[in-house]
């Protein structure tokens, strides 16, 4: 006989338990579906973030440098298409782009096809960084998500890729 050993619940659980006995009128299940995604992305920022400290940088410096590494050589972008790519403003592109000049990560290089505009280039330094980061944040990626079985990691994607697709809305 498999006696399968009784769930605690989660921390959302408790949530939701105190809801239901303070507004048993009020239908709280969506509080369930939202909250348990925005806990674990919390939580899973956590585990993120140390990696990236690791390596000295904060998870939108992460992010700006593999933007640029992903994007194929010569890793360069304009910064408008960074800042649509990361979805961040103006104003917060720009200094971010500073600091991470600053440390001497990017480089922004005029643009060919407009001169009144510039680039924005991952040189040496941020790509050897960012190289090494990378195969770390991976790594890390795959032992956050060892303690599911493989079909749990496939249907959460695929669900999450449902509603990733319905909060974006259609397709342009």
């Amino acid at each position: 006989m498999n006696k399968k050993k009784p769930s605690m619940g989660d921390a959302v659980d408790h949530i939701l338990a105190q809801w239901q006995r303070e507004r048993p009128d009020l239908d709280t299940s969506p509080m369930g579906t939202i909250g348990r995604i925005m806990r674990s992305a919390a939580l899973l920022e956590a585990r993120l973030e140390v990696i990236f400290a690791d390596f000295g940088l904060c998870a939108w410096e992460f992010d700006m440098l593999a933007t640029l590494r992903r994007s194929g050589a010569p890793y360069r972008l304009s910064p408008t298409a960074m800042f649509s790519t990361l979805m961040v403003t103006s104003g917060t592109m720009t200094h971010r782009l500073k600091s991470l000049e600053a440390r001497g990560l990017i480089e922004r290089i005029p643009n060919a096809q407009d001169a009144r505009s510039m680039l924005v280039q991952l040189n040496q330094a941020g790509f050897e960084l960012i190289e090494r980061a990378l195969e770390a944040h991976v790594a890390n990626e795959h032992r956050i998500l060892s303690t599911l079985p493989v079909p749990v990691i496939q249907t959460l994607t695929e669900q999450l890729s449902t509603l990733l697709q319905a909060l974006e809305g259609p397709a342009q």
